[in-house]
């Protein structure tokens, strides 16, 4: 991975260029202060102080060779992409904000600007040279170093093809982690899990076994502290299973672990800030793939829970394995309960690709998620858990159904399966991510993105550290 330390430092004096950040209002005046020659060449280079745009204009004095000045959308109100297109195209070298201006968060987007999953280009672009930025707020240095390597992590799971990313290596990802931090883990598959997690046995029982299904569990901290479960959709591959998805609806389905990615990069974030919690991250990690094991339209599942599932449709696999490892977390005493999911294309069409769809049976922690998502520039989008729509999941052979009776509100009923697996009185959230970028962003290239992640950061951060 990127080393993220090595390209924001804190400022210490030393010689850096200076990057000016101006908005298309403000230019005109700071034009006004700036010599002939500088002011003449913007001018000639039709400069509008436009966000996105920059511009390499001569230094002050002869001993400084260049400056950069860098459109921003609105000066007093940086978000953390007003950097990137500027950190992915400047020269090597080191830089810092022009008069007292602070970096805060857009600090991340020049780091996530310099990375890229390059590991299966036979000729990689040639590399350039790091382009550091010094930062007066040493404080939040290494919290932005967090920030970018637990973002990087999502992105290179997400983007690693599913050959190389079955359920044994999400195994790895998260044992490798652990390890280091000190966390126990705990992993049940074969007899164990066809027993104790038949929904997540079944939606695996097809890729046995080769790539044998999991649930994959960590815990971390003080057993006395709030209990606190972090819970990821780890589908490495959907086929749909015997509802087979079209090529075009199976083409990125690599990315439905997305969740997976998401759950262990909060994890990560949450013990390398120590806080005051039980930790408990579960991921249920299968492949759905076509066999004669493969599980039908049709059958009835029993769940952890007790209830029975029958399946409408082998496509709507992720709220199955979801709801084991729902039914597990609520079993330790978790106070909080949040997932993440690559659950429903209806959230797509909702929503489009930015917007993750979050739901939740608690309102405070619904208006932490929605007022965090705004605060840290990574929005969410609440939508309700309409009990009008329960009736949608009756089932007549069992006690619900996987899949609506009809094409409405898919996302909400999705949401409505998982609830059922919910303990009561448990404040639980669920996000529907997309996990993805379709077009290229500056700091942000096609292929996985986290999406949540840091609205949940902040949300949560709030409410077991802040408070």
């Amino acid at each position: 991975m990127t080393d993220f330390a090595t390209l924001l430092r804190p400022d210490r004096g030393g010689p850096a260029r200076l990057l000016h950040l101006v908005d298309s209002g403000l230019l005109p005046e700071w034009l006004k202060n700036q010599a002939g020659q500088r002011r003449a060449l913007i001018e000639a280079a039709r400069f509008e102080g436009k966000a996105g745009q920059h511009l390499v204009i001569p230094g002050p004095t002869p001993a400084a060779d260049f400056d950069v000045l860098v459109g921003v959308a609105k000066l007093g109100a940086l978000t953390p992409w007003c950097l990137a297109a500027a950190a992915e195209r400047l020269p090597e070298g080191t830089y810092r904000l022009a008069g007292d201006m602070l970096p805060g968060t857009a600090a991340l987007g020049w780091l996530l600007a310099h990375h890229r999953l390059t590991a299966y280009k036979s000729k990689p672009d040639a590399p350039t040279g790091p382009r550091v930025l010094l930062s007066p707020e040493p404080a939040r240095v290494d919290e932005m170093v967090r920030l970018a390597e637990a973002t990087a992590l999502v992105r290179d799971l997400v983007d690693t093809p599913a050959a190389d990313l079955g359920p044994a290596e999400l195994e790895r990802a998260v044992r490798d982690w652990a390890k280091a931090a000190g966390a126990e883990v705990e992993v049940t598959k074969g007899d164990a899990l066809e027993q104790g997690y038949p929904m997540i046995h079944a939606v695996g029982a097809a890729a046995l076994p080769a790539r044998a299904p999991r649930l994959i569990e960590a815990r971390w901290g003080d057993p006395s502290h709030p209990k606190l479960a972090i819970v990821g959709k780890g589908v490495v591959f959907d086929t749909g299973g015997l509802d087979l998805k079209p090529a075009t609806g199976m083409r990125l389905m690599k990315k439905d672990m997305g969740g997976a990615a998401h759950a262990l990069a909060l994890a990560r974030l949450i013990v390398a800030e120590r806080w005051p919690v039980r930790l408990h991250l579960l991921i249920p990690a299968v492949e759905n793939a076509v066999s004669g094991g493969a599980f039908r339209p049709g059958d009835i599942l029993s769940s952890r829970h007790g209830l029975t599932v029958e399946i409408d449709n082998t496509d709507a696999e992720g709220r199955l394995i979801l709801a084991d490892a729902l039914t597990r977390a609520g079993e330790e005493g978790a106070a909080t309960i949040v997932d993440f999911a690559t659950l429903t294309g209806a959230a797509r069409v909702a929503l489009g690709p930015d917007l993750p769809a979050t739901f939740s049976n608690d309102e405070a922690l619904a208006a932490d998620l929605l007022a965090a998502g705004t605060d840290v520039a990574d929005p969410v989008w609440r939508l309700p858990l309409w009990d009008g729509y329960d009736d949608m999941l009756k089932s007549d052979l069992a006690d619900l159904s996987n899949s609506a009776d009809s094409p409405f509100a898919g996302t909400i009923t999705a949401a409505l399966f998982l609830r059922r697996f919910v303990p009561e009185g448990v404040a639980w959230a669920h996000l529907d991510t997309f996990a993805w970028r379709p077009a290229p962003r500056p700091g942000r290239p096609k292929g996985g993105e986290a999406l949540g992640l840091r609205a949940v950061h902040a949300a949560l951060q709030r409410r077991y550290v802040s408070r």
